[in-house]
């Protein structure tokens, strides 16, 4: 099983409001585990670039990104490298 420490928080569930990177990084885990190194490594700089950008942030890191807005900007990160 792939899921983050704070499990999948349904008490926020369809809010919009979670910060998606821990579940983002379970995956990163799971595609590490299935055989796929470089793509793991792909995904978690991909998180890695987007909590750096000042630009992009959830609530509890102190901006205004819904759960929908982070996961994408961490998806076309993904794609770029």
């Amino acid at each position: 099983m792939f899921e983050p420490v704070h499990g999948s928080a349904p008490d926020i569930a369809g809010k919009g409001i979670a910060n998606p990177i821990g579940q983002i990084l379970s995956g990163a885990l799971m595609v590490h585990q299935l055989g796929y190194p470089e793509a793991a490594r792909a995904i978690e700089k991909a998180v890695e670039v987007a909590v750096a950008d000042r630009n992009i942030r959830t609530r509890d890191l102190g901006g205004e990104a819904s759960t929908q807005q982070m996961g994408k900007a961490i998806a076309e990160l993904v794609a770029t490298l």
